[in-house]
């Protein structure tokens, strides 16, 4: 018998779990661990109520083709173990052929949802062989097509059949991308690439769909004469995944929908080329996401992990019951989903990468577990996370706001986009949360041009989801957030970021103030933005999240929107967070929540971002920002900073406006609203406050013509110690109100007292510089 080999788990890489630590907030358990093989592991796992494995306690199950494993059935609530080891086929069937891993324990509690998977070997025993199988089956198409023969405007069918089906029959076909000069990406070009085949998919399964049921002999004639057109396309070329990862994900799905949908259109000879292509499409994207990306092992590649929904799943779902490899694929796909999804979340429902990559995320993986749950009755649904994660864009990403979150944002300087208000009402429709329903109707009403944004028609067509959200779910009634309805301070543990609300009922009132602090530091879209803030008050941005979106991989991208600059934080020595191209770097620059606190008038929050800096200011010994929201009205920040050595305190703020300056006081001033802002205490004597409008290091030509931001900096004198007390309050436009102070350090520490328009009264104590 070999040597188990139990490497340790890196940043990067999953987890062993469940173990003495873990909270468990679904039933039955997820079981990870690091792969104990570089390929070709398999694996066998005992589950036991005794910590001796004792036969008849013990249940051994096997072989698991992953480091990775979701139960089919519940567990009875109580204390277990579990280890593991490599498996192989023996005479006697599957037994180990390594000794045991290490045991780990974990305790299964009462009343948490149920979440099985069904089993490999009987997942698919409702999932039938006829087609269409995507969204409609043949029982539910018959249905669907005598309702709009009896209503046209059922569920938008008119509206749908008119904008987005008509339209196709008329385009001519779209040619084939060509290469990029000497096959060197060039943004343009790859964008357009990319919209040609978001048409080329809009077109086949817009036709497909509308002359199956309309049984319109035209209309399929004109969705073959596109799929076939596509179907010439050379799947290594130019929309294969290595050369346009976003190209190629739009033609596989493209050629999904169009070959289940038009099976009974097609020829023999035809089903066959074109399940062909299918089947070579969808194999480079298994073989990157399994063998080259390895997502259950690494799993923070958010291109890989989309791919899952986008292709995968409507694919294998095409395919099933004709190409065997399908089913591996689509086992892989449910596992990874029912087991290790989402790895940029938890059971919060945050999302690290921000409510942007929250919105092409849970897009994509909305259609994919429709179209699972519709085809093979398994519902992922039910899954702690998304019965929460429609609260992550309502706290942070407000339907009124405007560049008031974190992270890569295609929409930078935009309220957030009807796709993500689209996103939002898929889970009112699963919850019946009212809340969402009215995000939902805020961001219709202000979101009258939709199509005409890069970011919205590049990516999906309203009109067809429309149609299916409106056949498969019931209508939600919406509910104001007001006061009782709303957490004023709402933390989202698992990302680390925490949402300060006031009124968010009324735009006119609202003021939404905005920190993170978390764990995944600047990885992926992520970005060098520890213990940062963001406030959006009485319909306008305040504090900002500074420069603009380009393109990914941009200078404005790369040298100011990732890097701590840009940001409302701080730079030691002039340097910021690291948020570089390594990863393993980019995960080590975290932050941590450490508390949150919050009574009637009074709440606050700690955080720490002294590991977000180690790699460029390692003689930095802390950094810990505490910021008070008091009142509803105002807020203090407290930022502590130890060095190991002599250094200067740079503290960033970024607006939309030319500031006025009055020695260490600040006025940001906007159309309808502005804030006055004071450093009320620096242990360091007074801070060198200035303000400029510039984007050094980027290249001018990336926002020549745009308007100016401008950017705060305090800078302090050289210590090894400092704290900052800085005081921060919004108010409408005009009202030039002020919250008063005073300071009392007779002891050791510094009382502050502030005292606002009404004469409530609030102290803060912050540690001396010593």
């Amino acid at each position: 018998m070999s040597k188990l080999f139990e490497p340790a788990s890196g940043l990067l890489t999953v987890p062993y779990e469940p173990n003495e630590q873990s909270e468990l907030r679904e039933n039955p358990p997820r079981f990870t661990w690091m792969p104990a093989k570089p390929e070709n592991d398999r694996y066998v796992l005992q589950v036991s109520s005794s910590g001796s494995f004792e036969p008849d306690a013990t249940e051994t199950i096997g072989p698991i083709p992953y480091n990775f494993y979701t139960p089919d059935r519940d567990f009875e609530p109580g204390t277990y173990y579990w280890r593991y080891a490599l498996s192989e086929e023996t005479g006697m069937g599957r037994e180990a052929s390594s000794n045991w891993s290490r045991v780990r324990s974990f305790t299964v509690p009462e009343h948490v949802p149920s979440t099985p998977l069904p089993s490999r070997g009987a997942r698919y025993s409702a999932a039938g062989a006829a087609h269409p199988r995507l969204w409609l089956q043949p029982c539910r198409v018959e249905t669907f097509r005598e309702r709009i023969r009896r209503d046209a405007s059922a569920c938008g069918w008119d509206v749908f059949y008119e904008k987005s089906v008509r339209p196709w029959m008329e385009r001519e076909l779209i040619a084939e991308p060509e290469r990029y000069p000497d096959n060197k990406r060039v943004a343009k070009l790859w964008r357009k690439m990319y919209m040609d085949c978001q048409e080329t998919l809009y077109a086949i399964r817009h036709l497909s769909v509308a002359g199956v049921l309309l049984e319109d002999a035209e209309i399929i004639r004109q969705a073959k004469r596109w799929l076939l057109h596509v179907v010439s396309w050379d799947p290594r070329g130019t929309t294969s995944r290595d050369y346009n990862d976003e190209a190629a994900f739009r033609i596989a799905g493209a050629v999904g929908w169009g070959y289940d949908w038009l099976h009974g259109s097609l020829s023999e000879e035809e089903r066959t080329a074109v399940r062909a292509n299918l089947f070579e499409r969808t194999e480079q994207v298994a073989h990157h996401v399994i063998e080259r990306s390895r997502i259950h092992r690494v799993p923070y590649d958010s291109h890989a992990v989309r791919s899952l929904s986008s292709v995968l799943a409507p694919a294998c779902i095409a395919m099933l019951h004709e190409e065997p490899q399908a089913r591996e694929w689509f086992d892989y796909t449910l596992d990874y989903f029912a087991c290790l999804y989402s790895p940029w979340g938890g059971q919060d429902g945050g999302w690290a990468e921000g409510p942007m990559y929250w919105t092409t995320g849970l897009a994509y993986l909305i259609d994919a577990f429709n179209l699972i749950r519709g085809y093979a009755g398994i519902d992922l649904f039910s899954r702690p996370f998304f019965a929460h994660t429609g609260d992550f864009p309502l706290y942070v990403h407000s339907p009124d706001t405007v560049r008031a979150s974190f992270g890569d944002q295609s929409t930078l300087g935009e309220p957030p986009s009807l796709k993500t208000a689209y996103n939002i009402r898929q889970f009112a429709g699963l919850t019946g949360n009212g809340l969402y329903q009215w995000y939902y109707e805020q961001v219709k009403v202000r979101d009258r041009d939709a199509d005409t944004k890069f970011y919205n028609y590049g990516w999906w067509d309203f009109r067809f989801d429309d149609l299916l959200y409106r056949h498969d779910y019931p209508d939600v009634e919406p509910v104001l957030p007001g006061p009782e309805a709303i957490e004023p301070v709402k933390w989202f543990r698992d990302v680390g970021w925490v949402a300060f609300h006031r009124r968010m009922d009324d735009p006119a009132e609202h003021i939404q103030l905005l920190v993170k602090s978390s764990a995944y530091g600047s990885l992926s879209h992520s970005h060098g933005d520890q213990n940062g803030f963001l406030l959006h008050a009485y319909g306008e941005p305040l504090a900002i999240d500074s420069g603009y979106y380009v393109a990914h991989g941009s200078t404005m991208h790369r040298n100011w929107r990732r890097q701590t600059v840009s940001k409302n934080s701080l730079l030691i020595d002039g340097k910021g967070q690291y948020a570089g191209l390594d990863k393993v770097l980019c995960k080590e620059a975290y932050g941590v929540i450490e508390n949150v606190s919050s009574t009637p008038g009074y709440a606050s929050v700690r955080m720490n971002a002294t590991e977000a800096y180690r790699e460029s200011v390692p003689y930095l010994k802390r950094f810990v920002r505490e910021v008070y929201w008091i009142d509803d009205t105002y807020a203090v920040i407290v930022d502590a900073v130890d060095l190991a050595q002599p250094g200067r305190v740079t503290w960033l703020m970024h607006t939309l406006n030319r500031m006025e300056l009055n020695g260490q006081a600040f006025r940001a001033i906007g159309a309808k609203a502005e804030m006055d802002g004071r450093f009320v205490y620096c242990s360091s004597g007074h801070m060198t406050v200035g303000q400029h409008d510039k984007f050094p290091d980027v290249d001018p030509a990336e926002y020549e013509g745009l308007p100016s931001q401008w950017h705060l900096t305090a800078e302090t004198k050289e210590a090894d110690s400092h704290r900052i007390v800085t005081l921060l309050v919004p108010m409408k436009r005009g009202d030039d109100k002020f919250v008063s102070y005073f300071i009392d350090d007779q002891d050791h520490g510094i009382h502050l007292y502030f005292t606002n328009e009404e004469g409530k009264t609030r102290m803060i104590a912050v540690p001396k510089a010593y």
